[in-house]
């Protein structure tokens, strides 16, 4: 509805973010834990992402999928983490109002991105799982590249259009945003004008990215189920399943998690449970995915302990 006329539109130079908590006395703990959480975070994932690139044994479309994986997550953590931690020893928790839109963009940006990472990286499974002989042809270096690239330039244009429509639009007199960082919802609250048409754009598109690229998922799971319990050896029904471990554990933590929020009736919202879902999927999963991948995947492993070794043979 239009808020025009009930309530004085002013020019917003910045916002106020009324974070985490407000207990003095949490500030430092929560810093501290929070700065551990986005330091493995930077650390795990841009060393999978180097990893991935200079290991001679990890040129393959699974690694090529992770290093995009770890990109989307090193992102949007990054975008929302830095701000975080400042806003836990400052008196105030300000952002300014392009910053705030930047924040908005970038956090958009790379978590569609993710999406459809996941969604490539099940369908690769698929193809590796179910037409093993056929995998280097289908899986070709234009073909991964355009599963990567395609998601990358949509997520810019979907979140290039919701940004700008939301900050073209007036805001009344509150400038407080009840969140951590610069969500939509959050913002939306705190327009003045007519928010039909961009909060049905928003709901569009959430929908259209979450149950696409969830659909996609399903099925090449579906495929790959139906593929493993044709297999007559246990060894090679063992083999299929533990090369898609990692990804599903990844896929369940991720979409768990949206669907937990979203899903959830109404009655069920709280303030204090929502902010704790949105630290889980903004900060915690980037920091845990890496981590799922390297404890049972061999590769990477080894692949670490050649780069060790090979650094320490240059070094001496």
């Amino acid at each position: 509805m239009d808020r025009g006329n009930e309530t004085t539109v002013i020019q917003i130079t910045e916002f106020i973010l009324v974070g985490l908590t407000d207990k003095s006395e949490l500030q430092a703990p929560l810093f501290l834990l929070f700065l551990l959480i986005y330091t493995v975070t930077v650390v795990r994932n841009l060393g999978m992402i180097i990893l991935t690139k200079i290991d001679s044994h990890l040129q393959t479309p699974l690694y090529f999928f992770l290093r995009h994986l770890a990109l989307t997550d090193l992102g949007y953590s990054t975008s929302i983490g830095p701000k975080m931690l400042v806003n836990f020893v400052v008196e105030k928790n300000i952002i300014s109002y392009n910053w705030c839109a930047t924040q908005l963009f970038v956090f958009m940006t790379f978590m569609i991105s993710e999406f459809f990472i996941l969604s490539a990286m099940a369908y690769d499974r698929y193809v590796a799982i179910c037409k093993p002989l056929l995998y280097m042809v289908i899986m070709s270096d234009i073909v991964c590249l355009a599963l990567v690239a395609i998601p990358y330039i949509y997520s810019i244009f979907v979140s290039l259009l919701i940004v700008v429509k939301i900050f073209t639009l007036s805001f009344c007199d509150s400038n407080v945003i009840k969140h951590f960082y610069c969500d939509t919802l959050p913002i939306l609250s705190l327009l003045c004008s007519d928010t039909q048409e961009i909060e049905l754009i928003v709901f569009i598109f959430c929908a259209l990215n979450l149950l696409s690229s969830l659909m996609i998922v399903l099925i090449s799971y579906i495929l790959i189920l139906v593929a493993i319990l044709r297999m007559n050896s246990a060894a090679g029904r063992h083999k299929a399943f533990s090369t898609c471990f990692s990804h599903l554990t990844v896929v369940v933590v991720f979409y768990g998690t949206l669907l937990f929020m979203y899903l959830q009736p109404q009655s069920s919202h709280s303030f204090e449970t929502d902010q704790m879902a949105s630290v889980f999927y903004t900060l915690v999963i980037p920091m845990l995915n890496p981590l799922i991948y390297s404890l049972r995947n061999k590769e990477v492993k080894n692949a670490l302990k050649r780069t060790i070794e090979n650094q320490c043979k240059f070094i001496l």
